[in-house]
């Protein structure tokens, strides 16, 4: 068993910011932001997910050694590497907003009811002969094309992936192998989703985005509702709700979602919702200091590929204005510190693969020990319970093995 590094290399710098604009625990979801996301809305996408072929709940790992070595109570780990294969909790999202796509054609086409027709439908056969005309399409920094691409395949439409420039070879080839065309775009994830949108209009697709824009909200509120699958789950896996949660944000699709789930789910008892992003790429962060929508310019890189993202969805401001607590945003060193550490656990506690987005909450809690100040900012101290996303595991397995030094399978059989 490893043991905590006493600090992250020499310059490693993060910031955090409280949201002078959260919402008091006493204020209920309310009647606004069931508009942007619901509770009948979450129920319907657990329920259709859990009937998928391939499904099962993600487990949540107590880490009680990394706890006690970081001065928390508690923490908590959700791994979704094991979600339908895919290494990534994004198949809950993508996947779910292509059946809804589907959906909708085949009821409009076919003069049926939408409530009447399923995913066991689409996969029966009976409707192949529309689902094989359309074609789905987005841009996407690994995670969320694949899953659109997994779920084209699954439920038998044509696929069209944009990727920009940074993107891996590996979260590539990870697309292409359910049978989606991959496209490189110049420039970057913000150049990406643009022409998407513009090749869809063009070509009469679908696109299927975790960010919303004007004119363009229902497959994004698809996709959101879809994650809430894994907040569901976490309510059910948790004897109580964690003090705190912290959050990755690309777009805010997820930390919308979960920020959602858990106010309405357990109201003035929620966490502190804490939104974790990379220095490079902090539209979350700025947006919450400024009180309003501000675009990140520029290359956005980082190691957290999944994160690259400058500008944040409308929808997932709707709920994160308010809803998220503070922000934090960390340097990369701290991203590969916590894929090492979690490939090489303290006593006490279970190996974890995890890929840079994924140890993004740990990079956070890492960042915190090494600048003390920002815990009174997130409100952290020797009594907090920690919940963690696991977004993603080894998406791609080169990079990881570089990072930590050997591959998925033998950090799991150590």
């Amino acid at each position: 068993m490893s043991t905590l590094p006493s600090s992250i290399e020499a310059g490693a710098q993060a910031r955090a910011v409280s949201n002078p604009r959260a919402a008091a625990p006493t204020e209920p979801y309310g009647e606004a932001r069931s508009q942007v996301m619901s509770a009948p809305r979450f129920a319907a996408a657990l329920a259709e997910i859990s009937s998928w072929p391939g499904y099962a709940r993600t487990p949540l790992v107590a880490l009680p050694g990394l706890a006690s070595a970081l001065g928390l109570a508690q923490l908590h780990y959700k791994d979704e590497r094991g979600r339908f294969g895919l290494r990534s909790f994004k198949a809950l999202g993508g996947a779910y907003a292509v059946s809804n796509v589907l959906r909708r054609k085949v009821a409009a086409a076919k003069g049926l009811a939408l409530d009447s027709l399923g995913s066991a439908d689409l996969l029966s056969g009976a409707h192949d002969d529309l689902i094989r005309g359309e074609t789905v399409t987005c841009a996407t920094d690994g995670n969320h094309g694949r899953s659109v691409a997994w779920g084209a395949r699954l439920f038998g439409c044509r696929c069209v992936i944009y990727v920009h420039e940074t993107v891996s070879q590996g979260r590539r080839d990870a697309i292409a192998q359910y049978g989606a065309q991959v496209v490189e775009v110049k420039g970057n994830y913000d150049d990406a989703v643009r022409h998407a949108a513009q090749q869809a209009a063009a070509n009469g697709w679908t696109v299927v985005s975790d960010t919303s824009y004007p004119g363009y909200r229902d497959i994004p509120s698809d996709v959101m509702h879809g994650y809430g699958v894994m907040a569901a789950e976490i309510g059910a896996q948790m004897a109580e709700p964690p003090t705190h949660v912290f959050v990755q944000a690309g777009v805010g699709a997820l930390a919308a979602a979960i920020c959602a789930d858990f106010w309405i789910r357990w109201g003035e008892r929620r966490p502190q919702f804490v939104v974790v992003e990379p220095l490079s790429a902090d539209c979350v962060y700025r947006s919450l200091e400024k009180g309003e929508q501000v675009a990140v310019q520029g290359s956005l890189e980082t190691v957290m590929a999944g994160l690259a993202c400058g500008e944040v969805s409308d929808l997932a401001w709707a709920i994160l204005r308010e809803g998220a607590n503070s922000a934090i945003a960390v340097d990369d060193r701290y991203a590969l510190a916590g894929m090492r550490l979690f490939a090489n656990p303290l006593a006490g506690d279970t190996p974890i693969v995890s890929g840079e987005t994924g140890a993004s909450g740990l990079a956070a809690l890492l960042a915190v020990r090494d600048h003390p100040a920002l815990a009174a900012t997130l409100k952290l101290d020797a009594s907090s319970r920690v919940l963690l996303l696991g977004s993603e595991g080894d998406t791609d397995p080169a990079i990881y093995r570089e990072v930590v030094g050997r591959p998925a399978d033998a950090v799991l059989a150590a």
